[in-house]
């Protein structure tokens, strides 16, 4: 950064988000000890999955991790005239892989590498250090090898049980989990036919499952959804064509809601889609007051008006349009505060705050637009009586209503009360 002028600023961003966790396995079986199956995660596993698209990383936790130990024999250093500083760069200059440029035949170039990285001890034991008087100095000869490990910071645990060796893939920002999870598995499946005789990886946490449950959790809202509306506008509306309008709110307002984030850049994760099931009772509100009143209207002024239907329908839609719209805006309102949240907080609940806005905005869109057209071509003047529930509660609402309105000091009495509790609680909640 300092070579860059004075003007230019710069840095790495993040490959990964705290939400890159999208798979994770254990690696069991086949009589192996700690250090081994550490070894084989690393050397073999790890490398395999760190290939794959998607993937920022794999990380190896658990087991014991393999060391070559070298302890220098001061008098052997002494008297060859070496330092330790010479062992050192003589085992770094030998323990890796060299290009050693291409042999051409005809139109095809072969790669010709030389492999130089220690895998043994005796590698190590045969690394020249130096040559005195045409003798080569070993490794062997001022040192003494050996296999160790690296110092132990913590542990893996399996069900309480025993130690374990674990791997966690992490996936790139902006990664589709299900892809990167589909890819490992597979890789997985071609790994295990070169595993040694009884290992096995067993797999503990599925994103793509996770994913799986999340899309039938907000399949099975919807699916709810439409059947409590059609059974509640039959039982205080009686019209089944009313309830088939409002019920299409639902599958086109999610429709409406996956094209905005499509649009805005946010991704169907489990938060945003969370959201979506949450937003699912509130879709149906604004088309309910529309269509109750389209319903209501038509009933009462429809049957010997010579004015069209269309125009009834207009009438009603435009009466409730500003309370719907304000309805909707005040319930945006109170998720907008969630748009403000910052760091790992921001990062869970923010998708959730944009998927409910988008679901409202486009159920309120929906509500004054397609919803009053399909009214006015399904929904037709009734002859019969009310529905049986109405004929019970409309009597009751009538008398609770003239007696709130005779005694308006209850109803504000209450009203503040509440205001009271609700400030309470506010104040209780830091």
């Amino acid at each position: 950064s300092g070579d860059l002028p004075p003007s230019v600023e710069g840095g790495l961003a993040p490959i990964s988000t705290p939400l890159s966790d999208v798979f994770m396995f254990t690696v069991e079986g086949g009589n192996l000890n700690l250090e081994e199956r550490r070894s084989l995660l690393d050397w073999t596993i790890r490398p395999a999955l760190r290939t794959l698209p998607g993937v920022a990383d794999v990380n190896s936790l658990g087991g014991v991790v393999r060391t070559f130990d070298v302890v220098p024999d001061l008098d052997a250093l002494a008297a060859a005239g070496l330092s330790i500083r010479d062992l050192t760069g003589a085992i770094e200059m030998s323990n890796r892989n060299d290009g050693a440029g291409r042999i051409s035949e005809g139109e095809e170039a072969i790669a010709v590498r030389a492999i130089g990285a220690v895998e043994t001890l005796q590698d190590i034991e045969q690394i020249v250090v130096s040559r005195s008087q045409g003798v080569p100095v070993r490794i062997s000869d001022v040192a003494k090898v050996r296999i160790g490990s690296l110092t132990r910071n913590g542990a893996v645990t399996k069900d309480g049980e025993s130690e374990a060796v674990q791997g966690l893939v992490l996936s790139l920002r902006g990664a589709d989990a299900n892809a990167v999870v589909r890819d490992v598995k597979q890789r997985l499946e071609e790994l295990s036919a070169s595993m040694p005789e009884g290992v096995t990886i067993k797999t503990f946490y599925d994103r793509s499952a996770l994913i799986d449950k999340a899309i039938h959790t907000v399949r099975k809202a919807l699916t709810e959804a439409i059947i409590l509306v059609l059974i509640l506008l039959l039982l205080f509306l009686g019209n089944v064509r009313a309830s088939i309008v409002v019920a299409l709110t639902l599958p086109m307002a999610a429709l409406a809601t996956f094209l905005l984030m499509r649009m805005t850049g946010l991704s169907a994760n489990l938060m945003s889609l969370g959201g979506l099931a949450i937003a699912i009772g509130l879709i149906v509100d604004a088309s309910v007051v529309v269509v109750e009143n389209v319903v209501e209207r038509i009933n009462h002024h429809g049957k010997n008006s010579t004015a069209p239907q269309l125009h009834h329908v207009y009438r009603a839609a435009v009466e409730v349009a500003a309370p719907v719209a304000s309805g909707v805006i005040i319930i945006c309102l109170v998720f907008l505060p969630l748009l403000s949240l910052q760091g790992l907080e921001g990062k869970l609940f923010r998708p959730v705050a944009l998927t409910i806005v988008f679901a409202l905005a486009s159920s309120l869109v929906l509500s004054l637009t397609i919803i009053p057209v399909l009214a006015s071509y399904l929904i037709k003047p009734s002859s019969g009586k009310e529905p049986l529930l109405m004929r019970i509660l409309t009597p009751a609402y009538e008398r609770a209503l003239g007696f709130f309105v005779r005694m308006p000091i209850v109803i504000y009495t209450i009203a503040a009360a509440s205001l009271f509790a609700a400030f309470l609680a506010y104040s209780s909640v830091g």
